[in-house]
């Protein structure tokens, strides 16, 4: 089986299938579908940190799954604005994963990554799948992906 290493932008799946579906993306079907298919090496879910009852029992069920759930702190700055993405951090993993596993998963939406996906695949010939909702993805990052699936019905709780 193919060494995969898994990224989820977990701020990116939620407000796109929110935002397409009004509805939430399905970890645990995913984490069943991949675990099937691959030899999951790492599995990272980028999140920001809360103390909100329910985002900690999100946070204990990725764990379970078999994520490594990798918090960061809100930041509400004084002109109401806030700030909490993860895509540096996202970055420096796929670059490190990339020259150890044989594909790489990404699960954003988020075109920041398409460059990323890139230089991945011509630096260390290691292709990309991206998991994306379809009206919100970047056509850049679906174009940079060797492969490209729909976030729909079939991921959606």
């Amino acid at each position: 089986m193919k060494k995969v290493a898994i990224f989820v932008d977990v701020q990116n799946v939620y407000y796109t299938c929110r935002q397409a579906y009004q509805r939430q993306f399905n970890y645990r079907k995913l984490w069943q579908q991949l675990d099937e298919q691959y030899d999951i090496v790492t599995a990272n879910a980028y999140a920001i940190a809360s103390q909100q009852d329910g985002q900690i029992k999100f946070q204990d069920a990725l764990r379970h799954m078999g994520f490594e759930v990798k918090l960061k702190p809100f930041i509400q700055r004084s002109d109401g604005s806030a700030k909490g993405d993860w895509d540096v951090g996202i970055t420096i993993d796929i670059l490190e994963s990339a020259a150890i596993v044989d594909e790489i998963i990404l699960l954003s939406g988020d075109g920041d990554f398409e460059i990323l996906l890139r230089h991945i695949q011509t630096k260390h010939g290691t292709p990309s799948q991206v998991f994306g909702v379809p009206s919100l993805t970047a056509n850049a990052l679906i174009q940079a992906a060797n492969q490209y699936h729909a976030i729909d019905e079939g991921l959606l709780k």
